[in-house]
């Protein structure tokens, strides 16, 4: 029989209740002001369905007069850079202020514990600060016309300027923190910005950007509208919208771009991550590793292991040990801070995940522990004999769900890794230095971990992949020049001094 993971049912009287959560934002904002009329969109709390909140279910009307208006505020309201600087180092320190408001909103509607909530909300306010202090990206440089065929008497110069409007759509999974990636970067290079956030999980967004317009935003630069029958579609293809930033699957990215026309895209859309363990590495480490990489957040996480590569003189022993570590999790209510795992986002997810299991069964995969919902939880999962073709292994499990092979020689390791759609980040196991770089040099993906796994990200580095991965790179500082563009000045200066009477004087005067 396979070992199950234990649920906890009861929440200790301890912890926050979800009830205690206060001061939730308006069911919309646009056109300066919080909206408030048709708040019939719910949010649950994807554990058991309690209502968290309600937002305001909105049309493609609200989305074009709300774009309307922030296009009206850039082309007659002047934000200097200094003051958008100011007002993102204060909703940094609002935000440091509110931290426990903030946490308690992430958990309450979403699938983190109380403490990845937590832990999310200090990368958010790392993720600010970095915004604001990206202003010294704004700089620009001299153009060469001297070692130019243009030559002529021409000077120049090139500075960086705000695309207009961004359109930042976001994902459930980091409801709060991936939110500021996109906004933190579009205010501070001066653009307008209309936020998506998920319909799953968009209090923590809506929260994020009534904090901002407390600290100084200006209520004419910033919209977010989250859901209603048409309002993506108005959002992606309105012409006002210079940039779209999108974090969600492939498929969803596609329609955009379909939909969306001659409009620039940044897009990050997940991973099928994969972990080499080779002969050399220290296999508790490398075990211990995988389990907190792919358990985070139920798996749910676009940088979660899913794939483990382990060379067979340490399989049995790297096996073991995941099993038992996996084992040790515990299962159960968010607010509980004895919780590891929570809840995948909805009952449906938990299902799809339970299918992609029990496929692989079928095809001869072992299920060593785990393997089992209830309700909008699944039990973390570690399967070995998984065959190539199963969805666990080509598709993104987006799940608790961690797959073991063995492998002989690293080259064909590294084969089976890259063979995958997606190519977002790999972790790599090794005492060598020369294999280490060798590896990380093959691997077709947008960054190798060395003795970790995937599960890293630092939110100033440039995050991106290759292949279905993505297009573009978010951290802070690259995002700022991915929705600024170049803009050049070129003055043409008088050929002759004819044009200028005065230096004719400054000569005569000092011949005489």
């Amino acid at each position: 029989m396979v070992p199950s993971i234990s649920f906890v049912d009861t929440l200790p009287e301890t912890v926050v209740s979800r009830s205690e959560i206060a001061d939730l934002p308006g069911g919309a904002f646009f056109e300066g002001k919080w909206q408030s009329a048709d708040m019939t969109l719910e949010v649950r709390d994807p554990e058991d369905g309690f209502l968290v909140g309600r937002v305001c279910t909105s049309t493609p009307q609200d989305v074009r007069r709300a774009i309307t208006h922030i296009q009206r505020h850039l082309e007659l309201d002047r934000w200097p850079l200094r003051a958008r600087r100011q007002a993102l180092e204060k909703a940094t320190r609002l935000l440091a202020e509110q931290h426990v408001r903030f946490a308690n909103i992430i958990a309450a509607e979403s699938s983190k514990t109380i403490t990845e909530a937590e832990r999310e909300v200090c990368r958010c306010i790392e993720t600010l600060r970095l915004s604001a202090a990206a202003s010294s990206e704004l700089t620009g440089s001299t153009l060469n016309f001297e070692d130019s065929l243009a030559t002529g008497n021409k000077i120049g110069w090139y500075s960086r300027k705000p695309v207009g409007i961004v359109a930042a759509i976001t994902p459930f999974n980091d409801p709060l923190n991936l939110v500021a990636h996109k906004l933190g970067p579009a205010l501070i290079a001066g653009n307008g910005v209309i936020l998506k956030p998920s319909v799953r999980t968009p209090l923590s967004g809506l929260a994020l950007v009534q904090l901002l317009v407390e600290a100084g935003v200006p209520s004419g630069r910033i919209a977010a509208i989250v859901g209603g029958p048409g309002v993506a579609e108005a959002v992606v293809t309105d012409d006002n919208i210079d940039l779209i930033s999108f974090t969600g699957g492939p498929q969803t990215a596609e329609r955009i771009a379909a939909a969306a026309g001659a409009k620039k895209i940044l897009s990050e859309l997940g991973g099928n991550n994969a972990t080499i363990v080779c002969a050399d590495a220290d296999a508790a480490h490398a075990a211990d590793a995988i389990v907190a990489g792919a358990f985070g957040v139920a798996g749910q996480n676009c940088l979660s292991v899913q794939r483990v590569y382990v060379h067979t003189s340490l399989y049995e022993k790297v096996v073991d040990r995941v099993v038992r570590g996996t084992q040790a999790l515990k299962a159960g209510p968010k607010f509980d801070r004895s919780t590891d795992v929570g809840p995948l986002i909805s009952d449906e997810e938990a299902r799809r995940v339970e299918e992609w299991v029990d496929e692989a069964a079928a095809a001869g995969a072992s299920i060593h522990t785990g393997g089992r919902r209830r309700g909008s939880f699944f039990e973390p999962t570690v399967l070995t004999g998984v065959p190539a073709k199963c969805r666990v292994i080509r598709d993104e499990v987006f799940g608790p769900v961690v797959s073991i092979i063995p492998f002989v020689d690293i080259s064909d390791a590294v084969r089976a890794a890259n063979n995958s759609e997606y190519g977002l980040q790999a972790g790599v196991f090794t005492q060598s230095v020369d294999l280490a770089l060798g590896i990380a040099d093959k691997l077709h993906v947008g960054a190798v971990v060395i003795n970790e796994t995937s599960d890293i990200r630092i939110d100033s580095m440039p995050f991106g992949g290759f292949k279905k991965s993505g297009v573009g790179r978010e951290g802070v500082r690259y995002a700022v020049h991915e929705m600024t563009e170049p803009k050049n000045t070129i003055v043409n200066l008088a050929e002759s001094s004819s044009h200028w009477p005065f230096l004719g004087d400054l000569s005569d005067r000092a011949t005489s």
